[in-house]
C-alpha cells in the first residue's frame, strides 16, 4: 500500500546470413505471438521457503526497498520488481533479478538492472517536493511476452489541504523494458480523484495488475471500496465492496468492471481508533475467469500482517460498469471467493504481502508462486519473498 533491463562482413552470404540472423533475433525480442500464459487449478499451495532482502540493500546506487510488484518472464527467467519509492529516496524505478530456487525453497537472489519510470516526456518522475501532481506512487507491474512491453500502476494522488491539494488520477501506463513510456490507458470517471467524498479514496486505488487470456486482457483492482460503493472494511462484516475493472489489452478500453467483497479486519488496532485497513493488495490470473486474490490486514499495535489468499470467480459476476453507487444500488452478484490459504496458519512471521506471480515448474513438475512483501523502507518490516508449490 505505501510504497521493482536489459553485426558487419566482407561477403554477401554471411552478410546476408547475419542480417537474416539478426532480424530473426529481433523479431523474438520484441514480439512472441505464441506466448501463453501459465494457468492453473489450484488445490491448495503449500510453503516452500522463505528469503529476506537485506534492509537498505544497495544496488547501482539505488537503494532497494519499497517492493510492492513481482512478475516473471518465464524466457529469460528473470523476475521484475517495482519500488513504490516515489522518487523521494531514488527516482521511482524497477529492477530486474534472478532467483534461484530448489525443491527445498528460494537459495539465493540476485539484482541484474534497475530502471527508471520515465515520463512521457522521456524525464524521470519528480518527488513530492518538486512537483507533487506528477509524483507517481508505483504499485503493480506486469510483463507482457506478446509486445516485450511493461505495464504498471500508480495510485495517483488525494490531499485536501487548502493550497497545498492535489489531486493525481490513478493511472496505468505501458513502457518498454528500458521504463520508457509507450502508452497509458483510459481511467474510467468513476476513478479519477475528486475534492468530494466520490471516486477513489486516498492510497487506495490501483494496487494490483494481471493479464489474462493470453495478454489480450488486463485485470486491474483498486484496493479499499470507492466512497460512493460503500465503508472501508472494519473488524465486522460491513459490506465492504471492491471493484475489478477489466480492460481490453489492444483498445486499452475499460470493459467491465465487478465487485469483490473484503472480509472483515482480522485485529482490532491497539490502541482503539488507531489505523487498520484490509484490501487488496494483488491479483494474478489462473485461467477460466479465476483470480488468485491476495487481501492484506493490517492493525496498529501488530507488526505482522494477517494475509489471506482467495480464488475469485467472475464468472456468474454482475457486470457493475454502469453501476454508480453499490451503496446505493444493491442489485448486483458480486465475484464468488473461495480461501485457498491464511498465511496466519502457516505458524512464521509474515510482513507487508504486496505481489504475488507464478514462477518457474519443479523439478517435480509442480507450478511455483512466489509472493513478495513491501519493507515501506522501514529497518521494522521485512522485504520477505516467500515461495510456494502449488497443488493442482
Amino acid at each position: 500500500m505505501v510504497q521493482s533491463e536489459y553485426m558487419r562482413s566482407f561477403c554477401y552470404r554471411p552478410l546476408f546470413c547475419c542480417f537474416f540472423a539478426f532480424c530473426l533475433l529481433s523479431c523474438s525480442a520484441t514480439k512472441n505471438s505464441t506466448a501463453t500464459q501459465t494457468n492453473a487449478a489450484i488445490s491448495s499451495i503449500r510453503l516452500l521457503g522463505e528469503y529476506d532482502i537485506p534492509y537498505a540493500l544497495s544496488f547501482n546506487n539505488t537503494t532497494v526497498g519499497g517492493l510492492s510488484g513481482i512478475d516473471y518472464d518465464v524466457k529469460q527467467d528473470i523476475y521484475y520488481f517495482i519500488s513504490d519509492d516515489r522518487s523521494a529516496i531514488n527516482p521511482a524505478r524497477f529492477y530486474t533479478a534472478h532467483i534461484y530456487i530448489n525443491q527445498k525453497g528460494i537459495d539465493s537472489i540476485r539484482f541484474t538492472g534497475v530502471k527508471s519510470l520515465l515520463q512521457p516526456n522521456g524525464n524521470i518522475y519528480p518527488n513530492n517536493k518538486q512537483d507533487p501532481a506528477n509524483t507517481p506512487d508505483p504499485e503493480a507491474m506486469r510483463y507482457d511476452p506478446v509486445q516485450n512491453e511493461l505495464i504498471w500502476s500508480s495510485e495517483g494522488e488525494r490531499i485536501l489541504r487548502g493550497k497545498d491539494t492535489v489531486l493525481e488520477d490513478p493511472s496505468i501506463r505501458i513502457i518498454t523494458t528500458a521504463g520508457k513510456y509507450v502508452d497509458s490507458f483510459p481511467i474510467p470517471a468513476d476513478l479519477k480523484m475528486r475534492s468530494i467524498e466520490k471516486g477513489p479514496r486516498q492510497n487506495s486505488v490501483f494496487e494490483g495488475i494481471s493479464f489474462a487470456d493470453n495478454y489480450k486482457t488486463v485485470f486491474v483492482n483498486v484496493e479499499e471500496p470507492l466512497y460512493e460503493d460503500g465503508p472501508r472494511a472494519d473488524v465486522t462484516d460491513n459490506n465492504a465492496y471492491i471493484r475489478i475493472l477489466k480492460f481490453d489489452r489492444a483498445s486499452r478500453n475499460n470493459i467491465s468492471q465487478y465487485a469483490y467483497k473484503l472480509d472483515p479486519i482480522a485485529y482490532p488496532a491497539n490502541p482503539a481508533g488507531a489505523y487498520k485497513i484490509n484490501g487488496v493488495p494483488d491479483i494474478l490470473s489462473i485461467g477460466n475467469d479465476k483470480l488468485l486474490v491476495i487481501e492484506r490486514s493490517y492493525s496498529t499495535g501488530r507488526l505482522a500482517c494477517t494475509i489471506k489468499i482467495f480464488i475469485a470467480n467472475l464468472e456468474g459476476a454482475s457486470d457493475i460498469k454502469n453501476n454508480p453507487s453499490l451503496k446505493e444500488n444493491s442489485n448486483f452478484k458480486a465475484a464468488d471467493k473461495k480461501l485457498l490459504l491464511n498465511m496466519d496458519d502457516l505458524g512464521v512471521y509474515i510482513d507487508n504481502i504486496e505481489g504475488v506471480s507464478f514462477g518457474p515448474v519443479l523439478a517435480n513438475g509442480h507450478k511455483t508462486l512466489l509472493f513478495i512483501a513491501d519493507n515501506n523502507f522501514s529497518p521494522l518490516e521485512r522485504s520477505q519473498v516467500l515461495l510456494f508449490e502449488v497443488i493442482e
